[in-house]
């Protein structure tokens, strides 16, 4: 294994040049807003800025499972974020998000309105406000909250780290694709074998947990993230396969990883959603 030229580092490190790859033009490591745009309001309690990425339909798919479920609280209109633009970096998005990442929501609903950031903190906001979907026995929601937040730690090693260094960067390099290949691999597999006992991932109840991980992984599965099925050989996790396929059949799925993306010759996404119509 060979890397070449190598690298040695500055004593500090300044943002001098571009680093290369598909987002090197958002890319700074510095925050805050770039110009002054404020962000469209629509008509419902639920106001999401998001983009169809893993983390976005980690929300979408959840208010979509809560409005099955009769929650007319739980309506939304789901504004798209172009990051490829640099729309996070607008002062009203920053103004909900100071981290300037999607997705963010506004509730509307409160007095004052409430704003959440980060998506696993929009997901317990709203699993907390309409009392769905996290269970409410002791162990069962330890054990909830337990494969809820291996997603937080685990993801970013899927798509900052492998997903990057094996489509994204400027040029292919042997140690980091191994490093995050190994740890994807090894991630599938403590996946895989705890659905080989289990319909869902904390026991025979669909809930946060499952749509959380499902945004990052099922989405590895089934669509070929990264056109990576055959390098990780996706097929030998048979039984992630089949939890990603069951909860891609449930309409609720169907209906929220179609928002905030741009339609294709596979599917019927929509840019936006801002009615239940929009989706039928």
């Amino acid at each position: 294994m060979s890397d070449s030229p190598t690298y040695v580092p500055p004593k500090v490190w300044k943002w001098e040049n571009q680093s290369g790859g598909k987002f090197t033009n958002i890319n700074r490591p510095i925050s805050g807003s770039t110009h002054d745009q404020e962000l469209p309001v629509g008509k419902h309690p639920l106001q999401l800025y998001s983009l169809g990425t893993p983390n976005g339909i980690k929300i979408t798919v959840l208010l979509e499972e809560l409005l099955a479920l009769g929650y007319e609280g739980a309506e939304y209109d789901a504004f798209l974020i172009n990051i490829g633009e640099g729309a996070q970096f607008s002062s009203g998005f920053v103004e909900i998000n100071p981290n300037s990442k999607i997705p963010a929501l506004l509730d509307l609903s409160t007095k004052p309105s409430t704003r959440v950031f980060e998506s696993g903190a929009i997901m317990l906001y709203l699993v907390e406000k309409f009392g769905e979907f996290l269970p409410t026995d002791p162990s069962e929601k330890a054990e909830c909250m337990s494969w809820f937040f291996w997603s937080m730690g685990s993801s970013p090693y899927l798509g900052g780290g492998f997903g990057h260094f094996y489509a994204y960067a400027p040029e292919k390099f042997e140690y980091p694709i191994n490093r995050f290949a190994m740890e994807v691999k090894r991630q599938l597999h403590v996946l895989d074998q705890n659905l080989s006992s289990r319909r869902y991932l904390s026991g025979d109840t669909f809930n946060i947990a499952d749509i959380a991980v499902h945004a990052w992984y099922g989405t590895l599965m089934l669509r070929n993230a990264y056109d990576s099925a055959v390098f990780l050989d996706l097929a030998s996790y048979r039984h992630v396969a089949r939890w990603a396929e069951e909860i891609a059949d449930r309409p609720a799925y169907k209906r929220g990883s179609r928002v905030n993306r741009a339609p294709t010759e596979d599917d019927n996404a929509i840019l936006e959603r801002h009615d239940a119509s929009d989706l039928d």
